[in-house]
């Protein structure tokens, strides 16, 4: 897909891009997926795949806290701690989502504002960022630590808004997961994409996004040609 209105709203004043990580830039999905369902299964915990896809994009600990679920009044953030050391036991290496890699660096080089916004904590953004070649600190980034409230609250990408100095009608945002949608366009974000890693394009349009897409390739495409230099600019 070409993502045109995607285009049209990058070459606008004011312009700037908000990210999601996993799902979005990194295949990492699966993965946690994967994580939670063997940590249910070490408990004795029956649960079904609906409400393990319900994590995705959220954070656990707000999960476990909202979701019945066999987990009962367990504390949230001890839940969450043995699904995350579940995740590190299996030393998972996400692969990047075709155009992540270029995209992140088109944003660098042609100074497109650009900030991650995700639901993990700084280690694992950081360490996925490093895995697309972005050096520590060269793009702005609103992790789980950053948040009073995460997706799909607002607060997520109000603050990546914040992060750039940008309104964020004139933003746009990627994202793979409803939860994150729904964040993006609380905060008035003016544009979402879906991305379709882990849900089929008619989910995420039903959450609200405007564009769906399967990779990052023709947006990345898109941001590299406001390089100066370039004969398609």
């Amino acid at each position: 897909m070409e993502l045109n209105l995607a285009a049209v709203r990058l070459a606008r004043p004011g312009a700037g891009l908000l990210v999601d990580l996993d799902g979005t830039l990194v295949r990492s999905e699966a993965a946690n997926q994967s994580a939670f369902r063997q940590y249910f299964a070490a408990r004795g915990w029956d649960v079904p795949d609906d409400v393990v896809r319900g994590f995705a994009g959220r954070r656990a600990h707000e999960v476990f806290a909202s979701v019945p679920g066999p987990w009962g009044d367990e504390d949230p953030y001890a839940l969450m701690q043995g699904v995350v050391d579940v995740l590190r036991a299996m030393d998972v290496r996400p692969a990047a989502v075709p155009g992540a890699v270029r995209l992140l660096a088109a944003c660098v080089q042609t100074g497109l504002p650009v900030a991650v916004v995700t639901s993990a904590g700084l280690e694992w953004a950081l360490a996925a960022l490093r895995s697309l070649d972005v050096t520590d600190g060269a793009i702005g980034m609103i992790t789980a630590e950053d948040c009073t409230h995460g997706k799909p609250d607002p607060e997520p990408f109000r603050r990546g808004a914040e992060l750039l100095g940008l309104e964020p009608r004139a933003l746009v945002a990627l994202e793979d997961a409803p939860a994150g949608i729904a964040s993006a366009r609380a905060a008035g974000v003016g544009h979402v994409v879906g991305i379709t890693t882990g849900h089929p394009a008619h989910v995420l349009v039903s959450a609200g996004a405007a564009e769906t897409t399967t990779d990052l390739v023709a947006l990345a495409e898109t941001v590299d040609a406001r390089r100066p230099g370039r004969s398609d600019a």
